[in-house]
């Protein structure tokens, strides 16, 4: 077991913390606060809610949390060390050389800081990067890797291994690259407040509704291409380039940072917010955050692309009461409905993604389908047992009832986390030529492999099932 040591456990460094300790680290949080241990379990709590649902796999089992106040033992043993202390340079020249000094050779160790560049941590003489992530760090997978390339590469990998997206930033520079283009925005919805031009809560309904939704999957400039039309990039320099020269923004000025203008912003964001608390808001974005993500996942854009490849490394199968586990995952807020429980649908909807994996076994996978033949669904039977609830870990399992000829019939169980039955799903599948698009016989690979676990489930009982799917097959000119 990997072991990741977090020293400085507030937002950040919990959401670290959230983040390894999910993906199966061990985690050693240091923080001199006694509240240390109740902050970063509620980090934990919104973590262990939307992680997961991010996923169709289960994550692996979450590793061991621990809380230390001494530095040295926090960080022994760990593979990797994030520095996540308040952002003062003269406190990050304490904790790091006191890190290298307790920690081993071959640790990385990465600072949270969203300013300072690895020159000015190391005046001292250490070796640590600049790993820059952004909250929530359990659920938005971006983090800046700032400083010498060969440790970036390590860190990298081992990035990609709990589902973020690395990016080596290539030079120095203050802020690194997403604070910067931040702190441009900020810069200029400060003026438009001041100048009552705009609220806090229009300034934040202007990019909710707009560019925010563009950005989530295209970014800036393949946004701008598309605003180009048919011609391009090219097109758009020249037809909205001439309007950076225009005295639209006061990029280059700020407004000064007054008790007036700290009073105005505070009073607009408590009207706007203020009847939610924190830890709502966190959940309402939270929700909102693996919505889109999920959302983005289907066509493998931005964020979706990052979780669809980090899922593809996740270890799925294993056993379940003799039958094959084919579904191992947590049920998202997406999938519940107005009681609070996962909505009748998604019963179904867990049991064909059962259905898919099952197929990849027996080898009638997407080159399967890409070469022209499939399984089609004709019949399902679903049997409501017990709730389910958001945040639930939800593990099916396949049953071959049938295996002949043309036909696959499964029965799937649907378990909750309490080893209670929530569910049974029948589905009845023929073979199909996708070309004629009528049933057709499977190839042999796939008639043996499917035959093999029909022999296999033969004499285990399947109550619930045969009382209504496989009675009548349809015709296959109807297919």
């Amino acid at each position: 077991m990997s072991k990741a040591a977090i020293i400085g456990g507030g937002v950040i460094g919990g959401g670290w913390a959230a983040r390894f300790l999910l993906n199966g680290w061990d985690v050693a949080v240091c923080d001199p606060d006694p509240e240390a241990g109740r902050k970063i379990g509620e980090v934990l709590a919104n973590a262990r809610r939307s992680l997961p649902a991010l996923y169709d796999r289960a994550l692996p089992a979450e590793g061991k949390l621990s809380f230390h106040t001494d530095l040295a033992e926090a960080v022994k043993g760990a593979k990797w060390v994030q520095e996540s202390v308040p952002e003062t340079l003269e406190l990050k020249h304490r904790v790091l050389p006191a890190i290298q000094a307790a920690v081993g050779p071959d640790a990385i160790i990465g600072s949270s800081t969203s300013g300072f560049k690895p020159s000015e941590l190391n005046a001292a003489g250490t070796r640590a990067i600049v790993a820059h992530p952004f909250n929530p760090v359990y659920l938005l997978p971006l983090v800046e890797l700032v400083g010498d390339p060969d440790t970036c590469a390590q860190a990298a990998e081992i990035l990609r291994g709990i589902g973020m997206f690395p990016l080596h930033v290539r030079k120095e520079i203050d802020a690194h690259i997403a604070d910067r283009l931040l702190e441009a925005v900020w810069r200029e919805a400060l003026w438009l407040v001041k100048d009552g031009v705009a609220t806090t809560e229009e300034i934040d309904e202007s990019i909710r509704m707009a560019f925010g939704i563009r950005w989530a999957q295209m970014g800036l400039f393949e946004t701008y291409r598309i605003a180009g039309g048919e011609a391009g990039m090219k097109h758009f320099m020249a037809q909205f380039g001439p309007a950076l020269s225009w005295p639209w923004t006061k990029l280059m000025d700020v407004p000064e940072f007054n008790d007036a203008l700290v009073d105005l912003i505070a009073s607009q964001s408590d009207a706007q917010s203020g009847h939610l608390s924190i830890r709502e808001l966190e959940r309402l974005r939270d929700d909102n955050v693996v919505g889109m993500i999920r959302a983005l996942r289907r066509s493998g854009s931005g964020a979706g692309g990052v979780v669809r490849a980090h899922e593809g490394g996740l270890v799925q199968g294993g056993e379940h009461e003799g039958l094959p586990i084919t579904v191992a995952r947590q049920v998202p807020t997406t999938w519940t409905d107005y009681n609070g429980h996962m909505n009748e649908t998604h019963y179904l909807e867990a049991a064909s993604i059962a259905t898919d994996r099952f197929m990849e076994m027996i080898g009638a996978d997407a080159a399967y389908v890409a070469s022209g033949k499939s399984y089609f669904t004709v019949e399902n039977h679903v049997r409501y047992l017990d709730e389910v609830h958001a945040g639930e870990r939800l593990t099916v399992t396949t049953q071959v009832l049938a295996a002949e000829g043309k036909k696959m019939q499964l029965f799937h169980r649907l378990w909750r986390e309490d080893d209670r039955l929530a569910a049974t799903v029948e589905t009845l599948l023929l073979h199909t030529d996708l070309t004629t698009r009528r049933t057709s016989l499977p190839e042999p690979q796939v008639t043996a492999a499917l035959t093999g676990w029909a022999a296999r489930h033969a004499a285990m009982p399947a109550d619930g099932a045969g009382r209504f799917v496989g009675q009548r097959v349809p015709a296959p000119e109807t297919v």
